[in-house]
């Protein structure tokens, strides 16, 4: 029998009984791992950090476990970590409802559960096996992968600096208006893991010694993660920690992860994984597009350790800063559009108003500086009657008012949903009283005794000038889908929307697509088109749930935005400086594991203007901070026709850096420009517009 270590192209056919089966070794190069090929098992290592090295066999052999052995070691002196294990995938498929009227494929009013949909496990026939390398990535791609209407390969990636590995089914459809959910996991083929572990929703954590004969149970688990543990070390099982997460109204925690036997009723064995409940919340529930075509990669990540479960996930909550936004010094962080409706439900409802209600504690622990609401969405008197409104609002700001303090900011707002068309939030710089409905016999605004002015507003006439008095702030809520499907298309030649008053709109990852490297680019798309319109408009990010709880999984569910502020402002002096940072574009959007603490060109910074150079040549700096390793940078840029879209590939980072970039780019003819930044999981960060005068 003959070795072969192979750092460079080589293509490794198998003989005797594996004779219908290769290797292809073209596309591998050297980049620190190394692969030996023997016979049906592919070897493959690679640095783990730390002065680690990882190790995994990977068997080619019809009935063997796909994963013969995964490793950790030290000095080549390795340890098991688990071994005889297959991933297995359960991919759902169902109807998408195409109705150009509900936005085609950016649709969320969809109900995809509420029609007929199957369950199929993926099967895979082992076929030919492909090893190449990607920058600080080695990726093994074997074929013979299906599931009904399916058909692809498995995918395996292996990263340079970590002892992290992805596991994916890359699938594809010839059939349309399809979507999908899809669980996974590792099924064990002989022995079973010595304990299994998790952490609780009260972030406490619970071990089980596995039985063969324990059937599959689903987990309510913090952190998204199940760990088998072994003598050798452990093995944390996670998906990607926003990409997961179709959008919902409610980020309620269901039950994410699974072990045991049967999983699903389809999965044959013993084996831990995550999984999708696919009634979702029980109100709109739209499931995963998966157009014709496309790639879906169904898939999930694994993290390996010498120690126990409490190691072995400490070291995966650092790809989330334990669930947290990471405080960038000269920034605060801003979280938009909760209907949390505590003022209705609680402080108005004769119920006990608690001292330190759960929902403040929960958006303090994920690391928010500063909360905008979006109450009486459904509840409350948005027209009046004047005594019900005004009652609402003044609880409304005592509430805010009460429960913000100088490391903490509270503040009111609501999704007007009146006179412009559409979905819009409303937000103002100080507690601003205001009726949505005018009687023709009553004064647009008038003075109260004890509580100022009053503003009764009739027509977007009216809204547009209380804006502008108020030196408030509006934006389309989740445009293009939803309530504001064809918004603001729609009114985009408007007055109010042309006025400085409208900010733009909000980004939340609808639709979800596993087919794309990044989250959701309904509303980047309609960043530039508003650019291209020649307005200077802003993208901020929104959360848009409902109730918030420390059982909820709301970390998956939750996006922010950077606003560059030294202090928070003091809730009784306003919060002017606040909608400044918005309205002047001093902010970037992060997902919470991809920040850009600086980005200029030629010195410019997102907000600002720059004046090209005759040739149009200009240096792009940015400054990225990063958990998971990066993927690209992409530069985008519009000439008020066209938008163009220039990629850097970051396949070369490892996990956990920081760094500044720059990099020449030509901008001559462009009127503007904005930089995106996505890692391998779909995290991403996004700037905001820089501006281009001639």
């Amino acid at each position: 029998m003959k070795k072969f270590i192979l750092y460079s192209a080589l293509l490794f056919a198998f003989n005797a009984d594996a004779q219908d089966k290769s290797v292809d070794l073209s596309g591998f190069k050297k980049n620190g791992s190394e692969v030996i090929v023997e016979q049906k098992i592919i070897t493959l290592t690679w640095p783990a950090g730390n002065n680690q090295t990882a190790r995994m066999l990977i068997d080619l052999g019809k009935d063997n476990p796909l994963l013969k052995s995964i490793q950790l070691g030290k000095k080549k002196v390795y340890k098991e970590i688990g071994s005889d294990l297959d991933p297995a995938f359960v991919l759902t498929v169902g109807k998408r409802t195409l109705d150009p009227s509900s936005g085609g494929w950016d649709v969320f009013f969809d109900r995809v559960p509420k029609k007929p949909f199957h369950s199929y496990p993926v099967s895979v026939n082992k076929q030919d096996a492909k090893v190449t390398t990607n920058g600080q990535q080695t990726i093994v791609s074997i074929s013979g992968a299906s599931a009904d209407r399916f058909k692809g390969t498995i995918e395996i990636t292996l990263y340079n600096g970590s002892p992290l590995f992805n596991v994916a089914a890359v699938l594809t459809t010839q059939i349309d208006s399809t979507a999908i959910l899809y669980d996974a996991g590792l099924v064990n083929k002989k022995a079973l893991w010595r304990s299994m572990a998790w952490a609780n929703v009260r972030n406490q954590l619970q071990h089980v010694t596995p039985a063969a004969t324990d059937t599959s149970r689903n987990l309510e688990v913090k952190y998204r993660t199940i760990i088998g543990e072994n003598p050798g070390g452990s093995l944390a099982l996670f998906p990607a920690p926003h990409q997961y997460f179709y959008p919902l109204d409610e980020a309620f925690n269901l039950k994410f992860t699974w072990y045991g036997k049967n999983f699903h009723k389809l999965i044959a064995g013993f084996g831990m994984g995550i999984r999708q409940d696919p009634y979702g919340d029980n109100r709109y529930v739209p499931w995963f597009n998966a157009p014709p075509e496309t790639q879906q990669r169904l898939n999930f990540f694994c993290l390996i350790d010498q120690g126990n479960a409490d190691s072995a996930l400490a070291e995966v909550k650092k790809f989330t800063h334990d669930d947290a936004y990471k405080a960038v010094p000269g920034y605060k962080t801003l979280a938009t559009h909760f209907h949390n409706e505590f003022i209705s439900e609680v402080a108005l409802s004769g119920k006990p108003i608690p001292e330190k209600p759960e929902f403040v504690d929960v958006l303090k622990k994920h690391g928010l500086d500063i909360v905008k609401l979006a109450e009486f969405h459904g509840p409350g008197h948005p027209k009046g009657p004047d005594k019900d409104r005004l009652n609402e609002l003044s609880t409304l700001f005592e509430q805010t008012k009460r429960l913000s303090d100088n490391e903490f900011l509270l503040l009111p707002g609501e999704e007007a949903n009146n006179f412009y068309g559409g979905h819009w939030l409303a937000f103002f710089p100080k507690p601003v009283y205001w009726v949505m409905s005018r009687k023709p016999t009553e004064a647009f605004v008038t003075e109260d005794p004890k509580l100022g002015k009053i503003y009764h507003v009739g027509n977007k006439d009216e809204m547009l000038k209380l804006l502008e008095m108020e030196k408030g702030l509006a934006w389309t809520a989740h445009a293009r889908t939803k309530g504001s499907t064809g918004y603001p298309d729609a009114y985009k030649d408007q007055t109010f929307f042309k006025s400085d008053t409208f900010l733009g709109a909000a980004w939340k990852a609808i639709p979800a697509d596993l087919s794309i490297p990044t989250l959701s680019q309904r509303v980047l798309k309609l960043m530039d088109d508003m650019a291209n319109w020649g307005l200077k408009k802003q993208v901020i990010s929104e959360s848009d749930i409902f109730t918030i709880t420390h059982q909820n999984e709301m970390y998956a569910h939750l996006n922010v935005n950077y606003l560059e502020m030294d202090k928070l402002p003091n809730y009784e002096q306003g919060w002017k400086s606040v909608l400044d940072a918005m309205r002047n574009g001093k902010f970037f959007v992060s997902t919470g594991e991809v920040l850009i603490p600086s980005f200029n060109i030629n010195g410019k910074k997102s907000g600002q203007t720059l004046t090209l150079p005759k040739n149009g040549n200009v240096k792009v700096k940015i400054t990225l901070d990063w958990t998971f390793p990066m993927k690209f940078v992409d530069v985008i840029s519009g000439d008020g026709r066209e938008i163009y879209r220039e990629r850097i590939n970051l396949n070369d980072t490892q996990a956990f850096n920081k760094k500044t970039f720059s990099w020449p780019i030509n901008l001559t003819g462009r009127k503007w420009v904005r930089l995106e930044a996505w890692d391998i999981a779909a995290n991403g960060a996004f700037t905001q517009m820089i501006w281009i005068d001639k």
